[in-house]
């Protein structure tokens, strides 16, 4: 038995290692960065460029918020057919006032949640650190 098994250990060596060789299997690929073409060079058609003017401001030096705003809201640009037609479906003329305008008026319904969350919306922005209880018993001890 254990030759047979020496025999078998031998064998698949010997064919592992063959497999190693270059004799049935060839290797050559296509090289892919040699296939695709390079684009030839193109000279810009138009070389009526302007140097910019001395003391004049850099076009990309507007605050990044300037910036943001233009993006979101389109800047001073007129709104086209369609922005205005979603706009008239959407009521912006017969809008009733927005709620920012309403929440604070003596007409408004709202929940009266107690002076604890008056305090705490009231509260001044620290770590909590100073922070106490406003009880009538006294405070008891935290264990370390």
């Amino acid at each position: 038995m254990r030759k047979l098994v020496l025999i078998a250990t031998g064998v698949a060596l010997v064919g592992s290692l063959s497999a190693c060789g270059k004799s049935g299997y060839d290797r050559a690929r296509p090289d892919e960065f040699a296939v695709a073409r390079a684009a030839p060079l193109v000279i810009p058609p138009d070389f009526a460029l302007v140097p910019p003017q001395p003391g004049a401001p850099r076009p990309q030096d507007t605050a990044p918020s300037a910036q943001a705003l233009d993006a979101l809201f389109g800047g001073s640009q007129a709104r086209s057919a369609s922005e205005n037609a979603a706009l008239d479906a959407a009521g912006r003329t017969t809008a009733d006032v927005g709620a920012r305008s309403t929440a604070g008026s003596p007409t408004t319904n709202v929940v009266d949640k107690g002076q604890t969350t008056r305090d705490i919306v009231a509260a001044p922005e620290g770590d909590g650190q100073s922070a106490r209880a406003s009880t009538t018993a006294p405070a008891a001890s935290t264990p370390q």
